[in-house]
């Protein structure tokens, strides 16, 4: 006889208590064989009554069982059994609760959860009101003397910051300044997260429990305190020359291991803060970080006068096809040995199979080397123009061709490194002839010895060369790689002069030349994080956000997501769009890929082969505009993990938020998907939507296309019941409700309380995000209530209406696009919900004769009587 059991609080895990709250409600789920008759007894193990002894109470079967929305696979015999418990009050011990379940049918022995599901205990954290003090010597042990620690006033609600200093040595002659000193013991807490340096140019998560003691040098680290509050710890870099890393010692110290470049003596600078919420903490840490940076990494009065007149005439318009456009790569698909037929082939596979990206990224072996093939940290860079025997009749003949061949694509940028290519300039090419040159020596490593570069002097220059003739030659945007090069200069007077000079000469020309349609990759170093990608005085560019897409090693896929989504609690708050890497449509992993990618907030790249396209796939990422623009549906907010201190190999789903338009009236989105190695089962509230704290709302899964009952945050009996197996996903949307009362103008002409909710485009992942504006309302003089909606593409539109039964669709509908009457036969009831009224506005479109207008969106209005 099988039994599942599924809990929420959930095991595994640890659930903040707020302050306002006074008890916690436990639900137990158990799933068993149909088969039999027996029930089942289960007990909630904890030690809230004192924090050395647990002790056992009772749950009671459900004599009503909640609400639940059950996504999970078909299995007809099973048993369903609810049972629920009240644990009122609060700790008088403190403030951290540990719990676990036993449970047992009926005369037989009991079970542990934890032994039987692989889990850990669960955890309840009871957050308080007022913080236990005021002083950083309480959340941190053993501050030395040396440090120099000024309180701050928070730009976020219900924090406490500080900025923090300590001294460096100076650089002497090539030789950088290090210092290695500590910062203190953080107190009493039981996890913690940190964004390490996976290498130069990456970044990536680990947690851990006890003793802090990451594997590699951190940028940021958050400590889950057991008084319910969130420590964070933010080292910046970047200022003054220099480059500040988290690490620790074999005591549980934080220390600061610090590189200054400067010859003169130098300061380490942390910023920390405490906060009942760990956003609000992270996000007082990178806030003060802005303002640091921008008072003291300002750029001369000849770079600012430049960036200030770039940016005012900037148009935030120039980027809506670059951001919004399904874009194709050539890395992965057409392998290293990239020619211009090799391009053409593969736009000819996605035009026949009517995919029409709109934007076009010719990747690495475009460029003249003095060798071809090989260790590419060896080849150097010859000149601006292709390689003759990739591309024989040079890059604008093949441009002009895409272009004038795929008239949808309305962007071609090419990739390059930031020094030009791997293994920098060539000595015998023509680049090396016109610009002033240096011989830089790199650290010993992947990309080790050395290397020429571009000079100091030249590197303005060099960029405004080198974007003059791509634009010349039809190439109108760049993803420019390997940015980490200037963090592997070994030499401290190589580095103060190159490190911020290369960063300022790239962002001002891709903003000259581009506008702005620029891709920042492998830049994840700290100096070009502070110094680049956190001021907010210039556009936005998109950023790489983790290390590639490895289609050939199965267990990078789920990491991958694992990897970006908590590289974004802290990327969420630069001046950049986060770019999780392309993917392909055909893969094992596409469809995870692909849902990760729809919640990301950042672009979509393909990177197919050639005839091995997922077209259907395709489509539940996109869309077509009126103009016959394929767009992608992007969520307004960057999509982020909601629980930073669950490891990588935890027992638990991973969940993503976003969110999709204003405040408290929009969307909220979690994708959910199972990184780990066996089925995972959980029961998901609307609690867990960031942003849908106040009012009724509706959730409803993608792939099932099933619609809760409307729920509200206060609510404990709305769950959805939801089961993923390995590399299994989901997409959960809750749909803020709307309550009317339209006025009966015949007795028998059917309810008068009426609630409705746009769902967006139907069969697109996060098809919420199609809408682009939305109104309700009823009118005085008819009574009759109106839905606008606005959306970004044609496609299946969703409104849910709650009495759709009662109604008769011919009779009480009438929906216009454009001010067109729709086709009675383009309405129909969604076949998944009963309460979902669908319409087909591809359809509406092309039998209405509806042409585009100047703002390229579809206008559909439904009335009900």
């Amino acid at each position: 006889m099988f039994a599942k059991l599924t809990c929420s609080p959930p095991l595994g895990e640890t659930t903040s208590i707020s302050s306002t709250k006074n008890s916690v409600r436990f639900t137990v789920l158990i799933e068993s064989s149909s088969s039999t008759d027996k029930d089942w007894n289960v007990s909630l193990w904890h030690n809230f009554h004192d924090s050395a002894e647990w002790t056992s109470l009772s749950l009671e079967p459900s004599q009503e069982s909640p609400s639940v929305m059950t996504v999970s696979r078909n299995v007809s015999d099973v048993r369903h059994q609810w049972f629920t418990l009240d644990l009122p009050g609060r700790p008088k011990h403190g403030s951290s609760v540990s719990f676990t379940l036993a449970f047992r049918a009926a005369g037989e022995p009991w079970k542990w959860a934890n032994d039987q599901f692989s889990t850990s205990d669960g955890h309840l954290v009871y957050q308080s009101a007022d913080f236990p003090s005021n002083e950083l010597a309480h959340y941190i042990d053993e501050l030395p003397a040396y440090l120099k620690i000024d309180s701050e006033h928070s730009d976020t609600p219900d924090t406490l910051l500080w900025s923090v200093t300590s001294p460096v040595n100076a650089a002497s002659g090539k030789a950088s300044g290090y210092s290695n000193n500590s910062l203190g013991r953080p107190t009493s807490f039981s996890k913690w997260f940190a964004l390490v340096r996976l290498w130069s140019p990456w970044l990536a998560p680990r947690q851990g429990k006890g003793a802090f003691r990451p594997d590699k040098e951190g940028v940021l680290a958050a400590f889950q305190r057991e008084d319910g509050s969130h420590l964070v710890l933010l080292a910046v870099s970047g200022v003054d020359n220099v480059l500040t890393c988290l690490y620790h010692d074999t005591n549980g110290r934080v220390l600061l291991n610090s590189r200054n470049d400067s010859e003169a003596d130098g300061i380490a600078r942390v910023i920390i803060a405490v906060g009942n919420s760990l956003e609000h903490a992270i996000a007082a840490t990178m806030y003060h970080a802005r303002k640091i940076v921008m008072k003291y990494e300002v750029a001369s009065g000849e770079t600012a006068a430049e960036m200030k007149a770039l940016n005012d005439g900037f148009k935030a318009e120039w980027l809506e096809n670059w951001y919004d456009g399904l874009a194709y790569c050539t890395w992965n698909g057409l392998g290293q040995k990239l020619t211009e037929q090799k391009i053409f082939d593969a736009l000819d596979s996605l035009q026949k199979n009517n995919i029409n990206v709109t934007n076009l990224i010719i990747d690495d072996n475009w460029q003249s080397l003095n060798h071809e093939g090989g260790d590419q940290f060896q080849n150097q860079w010859m000149e601006f123009e292709a390689t003759k025997i990739g591309f024989p009749r040079g890059l604008k003949a093949a441009v002009d061709d895409i272009r004038t061949k795929h008239k949808n694509i309305k962007h071609v940028a090419v990739w390059h490194a930031l020094f030009g290519y791997w293994g920098g300039i060539a000595p015998e090419g023509k680049l090396a002839k016109e610009y002033k040159t240096i011989e830089v020596r790199k650290k010993n490593g992947v990309s080790g010895g050395t290397m020429l570069a571009i000079a100091e002097e030249d590197v303005s220059r060099f960029y405004n060369d080198f974007y003059t003739f791509l634009n010349s030659v039809g190439v109108d945007s760049v993803k420019t790689d390997a940015q980490f090069f200037v963090d592997e200069l070994e030499d401290a007077p190589d580095r103060k002069r190159l490190i911020q000079s290369y960063q300022d000469a790239w962002l001002i020309n891709q903003l000259r030349h581009f506008s702005g349609k620029a891709i920042s990759c492998m830049s994840q170093t700290p100096q070009i994080i502070f110094h680049s990608q956190l001021p907010s005085n210039r556009p936005q560019v998109l950023l790489r956000n983790s290390d590639d897409f490895f289609p050939e090693v199965p267990a990078s896929h789920p990491w991958h997501i694992f990897c970006n989504a908590h590289n974004s609690i802290f990327n969420q708050y630069l001046n950049i769009l986060p770019d999780w890497d392309m993917f392909q449509t055909s893969h094992e992993w596409a469809h995870f890929h692909a849902a990760a990618r729809c919640v990301s907030g950042g672009p979509i790249y393909i990177t197919d082969v050639p005839g091995k396209h997922d077209v259907d796939l395709i489509h539940q990422m996109t869309g077509k505009t009126p103009r016959g623009d394929t767009v992608i549906f992007r969520p307004s907010t960057v999509g982020k993990s909601t629980q930073a201190y669950n490891g990588y190999d935890d027992s638990v789903l991973l969940k993503i938020a976003t969110y999709v338009g204003r405040a408290k009236s929009g969307v909220s989105i979690l994708g959910i998907f199972n990184c780990t190695q066996r089925s995972l089962t959980e029961l998901i509230s609307l609690e867990q939507f960031p942003g849908a704290e106040e009012g009724e709302y509706l959730i409803r899964s993608y792939t099932s296309g099933k619609i809760s009952i409307p729920t509200t945050i206060t609510s404990q009996s709305t769950f959805v019941h939801l089961e993923l197996p390995t590399a299994g996903w989901e997409i959960l949307s809750a749909y803020p409700l709307q309550r009317f009362n339209l006025e009966r103008k015949h007795p028998a002409s059917g309810p008068e309380a009426i609630s409705v909710a746009p769902l967006g485009l139907l069969g697109k992942m996060t098809g919420a995000a199609a809408i682009v504006n939305t109104d309700s309302f009823v009118q005085r003089e008819s009574g009759r209530l109106r839905i606008w909606t606005s959306l970004k593409a044609l496609g299946i539109y969703g409104l849910y209406v709650s009495d759709v039964k009662a109604r008769n669709l011919e009779d009480d509908f009438f929906a216009m696009i454009f001010g067109k009457p729709v086709p009675f036969h383009c309405l129909k009831i969604n076949d998944a919900c009963e309460n979902v009224l669908e319409i087909d506005l591809a359809r509406a479109w092309e039998e209405t004769g509806s042409k585009a207008t100047w703002s390229n969106e579809v206008a559909i209005e439904i009335i009900i009587r």
